[in-house]
């Protein structure tokens, strides 16, 4: 974030917040503590269960990024990738060298698994949604050696029937036929379809990077499908303007039907109506992985990413606001890392159950630290 923008986002929040005054140092003061340290808020959510969910014998938790609630049941659907710790070249297990089902639905009160599926069909799992209807949706977003799966976005049925897969099996690209790295999936209330796809990016931090990027066809973009998988329209591309996106990780609607996007790299969320015109952005979140808005438009954000070379300062954790405007009212603080110091570390993946219990998918840097693919934040 440059020093231009900080200062707009400072003067912002001290306009909305008048009578609290504004610190020095382009802190971002909000009414009740500091959006980049997350000092000074509650934490609504403080009882900390780690490891939480059951887990097949003879399994060992991997990482994730994606979590989700089911709107039929208020259950919890997510995936581990299958004892994977991380991901990339050379990564000796993937879902596709250990093909256990990677997808999960827990009981949301217990953790006890209620379904299990998806087993052989993927590499690396990244975005996760379930539609009104129940279906699972997942993106797969690295390929397998022999270039048969991944860079695709896959529907399941409630019980595990793989119903439709979009994009060419194990072939990236950047066309209307083919995905680049496929970060999230999410289906409009018409059953429009839409994927942010596209992961690179969030690494290029020069003009000449983002050019080289665009270059070579790496992808950061929004595409628009019909609910039957045909292709609309797409938006979007490597680059700081409103409009480009540097990693577009995650997507959530609002009640008003407006795509909130959490551009990673730019360290934002970029709002769009469903044709992809821009509305507005969000600057006090931080480097988001992952968010998700409940029934009464509040805003859960969650930061896994910033770090003393990747957004220094700012704080890990989860980030709680409204919708209605720019400003932090809540602040749920990350596991310690000796190597992120004042920073911390935290999920992806964020999840909000009907009784305001915060669940996190655990990616590769905090996987460690949590002791388990998923944390489930309560409330007292």
């Amino acid at each position: 974030m440059s020093s231009s923008r900080i200062l707009l986002s400072t003067l912002a929040a001290c306009t909305s917040v008048l009578l609290t005054g504004c610190s020095d140092s382009g802190s971002m003061a909000n009414a009740a503590g500091n959006a980049i340290t997350g000092e000074g808020f509650p934490n609504p959510n403080p009882i900390v269960s780690k490891a939480w969910g059951d887990l097949p014998a003879g399994r060992t938790w991997g990482s994730t990024a994606g979590i989700d609630i089911d709107p039929t049941d208020g259950n919890i659907v997510a995936y581990e990738r299958c004892g994977a710790g991380n991901f990339g070249a050379g990564t000796p297990v993937t879902c596709d060298t250990n093909p256990v089902d990677p997808i999960f639905k827990f009981d949301r009160h217990t953790g006890a698994v209620l379904a299990n599926f998806g087993a052989g069909i993927m590499q690396t799992p990244h975005g996760i949604h379930v539609d009104d209807q129940g279906n699972v949706w997942v993106t797969d977003f690295a390929v397998n050696p022999a270039g048969t799966k991944g860079h695709q976005v896959h529907k399941f049925s409630p019980s595990g029937e793989l119903l439709m897969s979009l994009g060419t099996a194990g072939k990236p690209g950047n066309d209307s036929s083919h995905f680049n790295q496929p970060n999230d999936v999410i289906i409009g209330s018409d059953g429009s379809i839409f994927v942010s796809d596209g992961h690179n990016a969030q690494g290029m931090i020069s003009n000449q990077a983002m050019q080289a990027g665009r270059d070579n066809g790496d992808t950061s973009r929004i595409m628009k499908f019909t609910a039957d998988g045909t292709f609309i329209k797409q938006w979007g591309q490597i680059g700081v303007r409103h409009g480009e996106f540097r990693t577009p990780h995650a997507m959530e609607f609002d009640s008003q039907g407006r795509l909130w996007v959490a551009d990673r790299g730019n360290h934002r969320i970029e709002i769009y109506d469903q044709d992809g015109n821009y509305l507005e952005s969000r600057y006090q979140f931080s480097r988001i992985s992952g968010l998700f808005i409940t029934a009464d438009d509040t805003l859960y954000t969650i930061d896994s990413e910033s770090s003393p070379t990747s957004h220094p300062n700012w704080r890990d954790g989860v980030r709680i606001g409204s919708i209605h405007e720019d400003r932090v009212t809540g602040f749920i603080p990350p596991f310690e890392r000796e190597d992120r110091i004042y920073q911390g570390t935290a999920g992806e993946g964020i999840a909000v159950d009907g009784d305001g219990n915060v669940y996190a998918a655990e990616g590769p840097n905090s996987l460690g630290k949590a002791g388990g693919a998923f944390t489930k934040y309560s409330i007292r």
